[in-house]
């Protein structure tokens, strides 16, 4: 009968802890930012995890039960360094990066080898947490800071984003929180130093391998608290005596784009562009003005008898115009004045 009422009173004491769990974790708001707009809050409304899938944070206040031994059950906050003062130990206890699960698990054996517990029966829940959420920004559909509380993966990220705009770059950056260092530190068996976590983690990832060819290698993990940015690919402008002036995107993978080929997306010259006039206006710290002026044998490379230049990102391809004496005579501030009109209308 003993043994019945004790089987009995475990069950209840984990059914407990799990409506303990306050609401306020598993249904947050998403905080806005200045480069990102808020998820949409019936998304997040519904977006649900499991108890045991939560990865602890620093400053995340635990619920901590251990069945028959109420003198050890209570509230513990998780400190800054990501660990978590049991009194009765003689040694914090590491928590940060870890699921609920794992850190019950760690928590028994830290009591049982210090002699305190035998059988120790643990459930740890969530009282209070600050704001679990991953931002993505840059080049996507829908950049926003949503929800989350426990590990997910880069493409899932990206599809919570609505995937990538039209203007996207070849690759996408994951800057690392806390969360995710001590996340991955626990997955190697290792502990990071005050430092290692301030230096924080920047990957790297080439989403041309991700999404088209589907490397799964390339789909790495993504934790509370990381940043992920899609860069916008290169832009280089054609401006002067052109069909279609403005500012055109290069093709992922950073092999830059041609004259001709940036010639053809302007539509070519107008009948009255002035060829053997054409330079290339390229940003140079060191130059006196801070551009440089590469000329362009245009005609030349029209028929082929020189190679066709290869653009570099915020490259101006400037081709004069001969109506007019003004025209002529245009400075390199204009230029610069009329592509940085059309970068605005661009929206970069």
């Amino acid at each position: 009968m003993c043994k019945a009422m004790n089987d009995f009173l475990r069950t209840r004491a984990c059914a407990l802890v799990l409506m303990m769990v306050s609401p306020a974790i598993f249904h947050g708001q998403t905080p806005a930012t200045n480069d990102a707009q808020p998820a949409d809050k019936n998304q997040a409304a519904n977006q649900i995890v499991e108890v045991n899938d939560y990865i602890i944070g620093p400053d995340d206040i635990l619920n901590i039960s251990i069945l028959d031994v109420p003198e050890l059950t209570g509230e513990f906050r998780v400190s800054n360094t990501g660990k978590v003062t049991i009194p009765v130990l003689s040694h914090p206890v590491n928590a940060a990066g870890l699921s609920l699960a794992e850190f019950s698990q760690q928590l028994g054996r830290e009591l049982k080898s210090s002699g305190l517990v035998t059988d120790p029966h643990i459930n740890t829940s969530v009282a209070q947490s600050r704001t679990h959420s991953v931002s993505i920004t840059g080049a996507v559909k829908h950049p926003q800071v949503y929800p989350l509380f426990t590990r997910t993966s880069l493409h899932d990220v990206l599809s919570q984003a609505e995937g990538l705009s039209d203007d996207a770059g070849s690759v996408a950056i994951v800057q690392r929180g806390e969360i995710g260092m001590r996340a991955l530190a626990a997955d190697n068996g290792k502990t990071l130093t005050a430092e290692q976590i301030d230096a924080g983690q920047t990957v790297t990832v080439d989403l041309t391998k991700l999404l088209e060819a589907g490397d799964s290698k390339l789909n790495i993990p993504v934790f509370p608290g990381d940043r992920v940015t899609v860069p916008h690919a290169g832009v280089v402008y054609v401006v002067g005596a052109v069909v279609k002036p403005g500012g055109f995107t290069m093709r992922p993978g950073g092999q830059g784009i041609s004259v001709l080929q940036a010639l053809a997306l302007a539509g070519d010259t107008k009948i009255t562009a002035i060829k053997n006039q054409t330079v290339i206006i390229r940003k140079d710290p060191e130059a006196p003005d801070g551009h440089k002026q590469i000329p362009v044998e245009l005609k030349k490379v029209l028929g082929g008898k020189v190679p066709d230049p290869v653009m570099q990102a915020e490259d101006i391809l400037f081709i004069p115009d001969s109506t007019g004496k003004r025209v002529l005579t245009r400075s390199l501030e204009a230029v610069l004045q009329t592509t940085a009109g059309i970068a605005v209308y661009r929206g970069r």
